[in-house]
């Protein structure tokens, strides 16, 4: 086995299916309503539960197969990419997923769940994999695979089997190890969320008090402003903004644009691969300092930032609105605005028809903050310079959990396949 490599010589090589055997009893009759969902994130849960992930749910239950607590359950189209974990439960599971019944008394069922975790088995298994959909996240790394693993390809792999007690030596090593690390995890995530939540605070503020702590108050007028200086006024967008609809016939422009994570960026040459249209003239052409909003779907999708301003010049797909902020107003002030609205979810208040859809005339009838040009880029450049701080924090305990979750994967294969004594 390519992924195992060497392993100590007084361990022995067995085919998977004299430790495990594959458990193919269907739900029929139905003996349980009770479906099981599988995850990358959470492993098995119950359907009910509301951080579940994993397939939806069929409404004909005769066609799942059944799991029972202490399985091994693995998505046929995912496990590459670490769609596996053990059951607490008995269920019904997609047809797509597989349930492995430990039955080889010279097994330690945790031992094994950290092989069928281990990220270079997983990777091992591309060579059997049947059709590929691969999806990228947008740090490039693959997040999803679709690839079905036959149940005639995994028997035809081999497993490690140590002695009995080292597996349990193993286990126990890794439970204390991996613990630690997720804890490790779990806390710069927590100060990641600190972070984020720090700098919306700092954007509302400055976006509807200004820089001076001390200058007197006004009622706004408006609920989701509140109060604001006493000499800042309110405008409506149709004073601020115009709808930019340059399209781009005849192909003027050539770099496209795409809004990620509330940054308008350009979209790289492997991206453009796939479903693209087959003439870009339809796009729109976007200017720097342009804002850029995605406006559908508002009901549905309520998790992504739907604000971006510009920095380059180039075409975005014209499902976007494209504002241009005219004179006496910064784009980067009425950015940091309307970002402030986007992440407290203002804007969907102005959504309409059933998926809660934005338009220009929402844009044109939505309440701004009027104030000097002067204030406005003070402002803006206040949270250009305290908002660079925060992201470089982010990004270095981003980078921490990127090396804990590596060391953690390495951990785990070096100690599964004997590299590493316990």
């Amino acid at each position: 086995m390519e992924w195992l490599g060497e392993i100590p010589s007084h361990w022995e090589c067995l085919p998977i299916r004299s430790i495990f055997k594959f458990r193919n009893e269907k739900n029929d009759p139905i003996k349980t309503d009770n479906i099981l969902s599988l995850s990358i994130a959470n492993g098995v849960t119950e359907y009910s539960d509301e951080n579940r992930g994993g397939n939806k749910r069929k409404d004909d239950l005769s066609s799942y197969k059944l799991a029972y607590p202490n399985d091994i359950v693995l998505n046929s189209m995912n496990v590459i990419v670490g769609a596996v974990g053990v059951s607490k439960y008995f269920g019904a599971i997609s047809p797509v997923y597989y349930a492995l019944s430990l039955y080889n008394q010279r097994a330690n069922l945790s031992y094994y769940e950290n092989i069928f975790k281990n990220e270079n088995f997983q990777r091992g298994l591309l060579r059997f994999g049947k059709g590929i959909l691969i999806k990228f996240g947008e740090n490039g790394k693959m997040n999803t695979i679709r690839m079905k693993i036959s149940q005639d390809d995994l028997k035809k792999l081999y497993f490690p089997i140590p002695p009995l007690d080292e597996q349990q030596k193993i286990s126990q090593f890794l439970d204390d190890k991996t613990a630690k690390i997720d804890q490790a995890v779990d806390l710069a995530e927590k100060q990641i969320a600190l972070l984020k939540e720090h700098k919306q605070i700092l954007i509302q503020n400055a976006v509807t008090r200004g820089l001076n702590p001390d200058v007197p108050l006004k009622d706004s007028g408006v609920e989701w402003i509140g109060q604001v200086p006493e000499h800042w006024e309110l405008t409506i967008g149709m004073n601020v903004f115009r709808e930019n609809k340059r399209d781009n016939k005849g192909m003027k422009e050539n770099t496209v644009l795409s809004l990620s994570y509330g940054k308008i960026i350009i979209k790289p040459e492997e991206k453009l691969f796939g479903l693209v249209p087959e003439s870009f003239e339809t796009y729109q052409i976007v200017e720097p300092n342009d804002i850029i909003i995605r406006c559908t779907d508002l009901q549905n999708d309520q998790t992504s930032l739907r604000t971006g301003l510009a920095q380059d010049k180039g075409i975005i797909t014209s499902a976007y609105l494209n504002l241009k902020v005219i004179n006496n107003y910064s784009a980067k002030f009425l950015h940091y605005y309307l970002h402030a609205l986007d992440i407290t979810k203002v804007l969907y208040k102005f959504g309409s028809g059933l998926r809660q859809n934005l338009s220009f005339l929402d844009f044109k009838r939505l309440p701004i903050i009027d104030i000097p040009l002067a204030e406005q880029q003070q402002i803006a450049d206040y949270l250009d310079a305290q908002i660079i701080k925060i992201d470089q924090a982010i990004a270095l305990k981003t980078a921490h959990i990127e090396k804990l979750k590596e060391y953690k994967s390495v951990l785990i294969n070096d100690v599964v396949t004997g590299k590493v004594r316990v």
